[in-house]
């Protein structure tokens, strides 16, 4: 399934002059937490900055800021070469903070494996020399150096390897679960079918029946179980 666009027209951005585009470039908006927030941060002319798209954590939905056939503002001398998302996150957050929220997440994957597919690009994590010298695929704003205007953005910590193995596999955004949850026992039948004892957060107790693999939780090899909306091993 598509990804929702929702279109947020910024007045910043310019021609690409005819040059294709070879990168796909992740970066942290580093303050703005929506969509929203972001767009009207690039609809301001006076800030000087765009990005083609944005993530936050809406299932399925990303923001659109600048047509992809035009060059958006945001990773300096590569910008005629590069297509962007901002992630409403921070370059200082932990992998287990990125694993908090699992719907940006997805939804960058979903993202990715969009614009790879527009472009006919590999989705592969390129090295800093690769995306400053000529190579095809995907990066970080840090990977494009000083010609990229010398950012750290997605961060050392940023969960490459899932984000870029949803994209392959044809990511689905997870949807947020409604309440902080973990799983405190767990049986599974001969069929297949898990029976989970769930722990909310207000300290009750409650029953779950689901499939595997298909279903939000996820029998790790040790025996524990994982509800893969927030990472929350069990105990």
């Amino acid at each position: 399934m598509a990804l929702k666009r929702i279109w947020i027209a910024s007045p910043n951005y310019s021609s690409r002059a005819g040059s294709g585009v070879r990168l796909i470039v992740v970066h942290t908006a580093e303050g703005a937490t929506t969509i929203e927030n972001l767009g009207s941060w690039f609809q301001n002319p006076s800030s000087g900055v765009s990005s083609h798209t944005g993530a936050d954590d809406k299932p399925g939905t990303i923001g659109e800021y600048v047509r992809p056939e035009n060059k958006a503002w945001t990773q300096g001398n590569y910008n005629p070469v590069c297509v962007s998302i901002e992630l409403c996150g921070f370059a200082s957050w932990s992998t287990d903070e990125w694993h908090r929220h699992p719907n940006m997440l997805a939804n960058c994957a979903a993202w990715i494996a969009e614009e790879a597919g527009r472009y006919q690009l590999p989705i592969t994590k390129l090295t800093s020399a690769q995306a400053q010298g000529s190579s095809r695929g995907v990066c970080g704003h840090v990977d494009l150096g000083a010609g990229g205007g010398g950012h750290w953005d997605p961060g050392p910590d940023f969960p490459w390897d899932y984000v870029l193995d949803l994209a392959r596999s044809g990511a689905q955004p997870t949807p947020t679960p409604p309440e902080d949850t973990m799983a405190i026992a767990a049986t599974q039948n001969a069929d297949g079918r898990a029976i989970i004892a769930v722990e909310t957060k207000d300290g009750s107790v409650k029953h779950i029946e689901q499939n595997k693999p298909n279903g939000d939780w996820w029998k790790n090899a040790d025996g524990s179980w994982k509800w893969l909306g927030l990472g929350n091993p069990s105990k």
